[in-house]
């Protein structure tokens, strides 16, 4: 696929890919004036469009200077899904077996720029870089076939994982879902090859995880339409995909970023 490079403007907390493919776009969930809507990322300005994510999304007025909006959470979800041992090179799990699951809370989301506030016992909190899914149609009891029409687009998440407390809770509630858990990419790409992508997490800056999303043991098709078994899926709720390598504990101090390329950034700082 032939490819062009997108140049963009300085934006606080805002990280766009580098290279996309002329078929990919960009959309944002933004604050301008005090009316929220959705927009397309066109180079440094943002095109507001009518409409959401389950519905025909249109332009609408004038663009507007990236640097005179807030970008928000790309989504408002009910849900927030995640899939384990996804990856051989991190814990696998049998690829004919359903994907190992469980949940995060929207209150874990934050997007990125933001200062994740870890709480006061938590001690070993461990970054995990991930693909996450935006689901963009209301689906039910769907065949891995008709999946695709259900993605509406991907972002770049870090699904934190406090691991004391992974192994001694009975639920993984409070090690996976507390507040500012769930980072993500404040803007949504839309067109590009989930299935082929190159992830690469970074703890200040050295490189600590890097794999294709094409090592994912259960693809999205098979979880989106695994989960569509048993839950109605909605317009805005999120999947976090798993993440490969190994991982270790964050410092206070530490930052942490997840690149996904041709998708963008969630480059968050730790605080205790």
């Amino acid at each position: 696929m032939k490819k062009i490079m997108l140049v963009i403007g300085l934006v606080t907390g805002l990280s766009l890919p580098s290279m996309v493919s002329a078929d990919v776009k960009q959309i944002a969930r933004f604050k301008h004036h005090q009316a929220i809507s959705y927009g397309e990322i066109k180079g440094d300005l943002i095109q507001p469009l009518s409409g959401e994510l389950s519905t025909q999304l249109t332009a609408k007025g004038d663009p507007i200077a990236l640097a005179e909006v807030k970008l928000l959470l790309p989504t408002t979800p009910q849900k927030v899904f995640a899939v384990g041992m996804n990856f051989s090179s991190h814990i696998s799990s049998p690829s004919k077996a359903p994907p190992p699951l469980f949940l995060k809370l929207p209150s874990s989301l934050i997007v990125s720029g933001e200062t994740i506030v870890l709480p006061e016992d938590a001690n070993n909190v461990h970054f995990e870089g991930e693909l996450v899914l935006v689901i963009g149609k209301q689906a039910k009891h769907i065949k891995e076939s008709q999946a695709e029409e259900v993605i509406f687009g991907v972002l770049a998440g870090n699904d934190l994982t406090e691991r004391s407390w992974q192994s001694s809770d009975l639920q993984w509630m409070r090690s996976k879902a507390s507040d500012g858990f769930g980072p993500i990419s404040s803007i949504i790409t839309v067109g590009v090859d989930y299935n082929n992508l190159l992830l690469t997490t970074r703890l200040n800056g050295k490189i600590v995880q890097q794999e294709n999303t094409q090592n994912m043991i259960h693809k999205p098709a098979k979880v989106v339409s695994y989960l569509s078994q048993y839950f109605t899926l909605m317009p805005g709720d999120l999947i976090f995909m798993g993440t490969p390598g190994r991982t270790q504990a964050l410092n206070n101090g530490d930052t942490v970023s997840v690149t996904i390329d041709q998708v963008g950034t969630v480059e968050n700082k730790i605080k205790r």
